[in-house]
């Protein structure tokens, strides 16, 4: 049965385009905006992690702000695994939650360790990145 306003179905999903999801989620605006009036610039390296993990968490202070800055610290730490750890990738789980793939096959949830970071300040982003590239 063909019904013309309902258009025709896709037998195969539109391929991903794992570069544009990186693209995407490595924009992190509000972190990096942060980041940007205390000095800090986010270059996607380690050290810039390091600088991160530094900061004076003016933000705690803002319960409209903290979820949202967590959310871009995770995806800023994922950014810099991606980039920096040989056979990382981004990956989606079936809720849609963006994760780092590793080529261990461990998965790893950059964005609730961003969440705890804004928190709390621990674990410090730095540590979480050692412990992913020991892998």
């Amino acid at each position: 049965m063909k019904i013309p306003f309902l258009g025709h179905r896709r037998e195969n999903p539109p391929a991903r385009d794992p570069e544009g999801i990186a693209e995407l989620l490595a924009e992190c605006e509000l972190l990096r905006s942060q980041a940007f009036r205390e000095g800090v610039q986010l270059d996607d390296s380690v050290a810039s992690l390091e600088a991160l993990d530094q900061l004076v968490p003016r933000w705690r202070d803002d319960e409209e702000v903290l979820p949202w800055l967590g959310n871009d610290a995770g995806l800023y730490l994922g950014t810099v695994i991606v980039r920096t750890v040989q056979g990382a990738a981004w990956g989606l789980r079936s809720d849609g939650q963006p994760v780092i793939l590793l080529a261990s096959g461990r998965e790893f949830d950059v964005v609730a360790s961003g969440h705890e970071w804004a928190a709390s300040g621990v674990p410090e982003l730095s540590q979480e990145y050692a412990e992913v590239a020991e892998e």
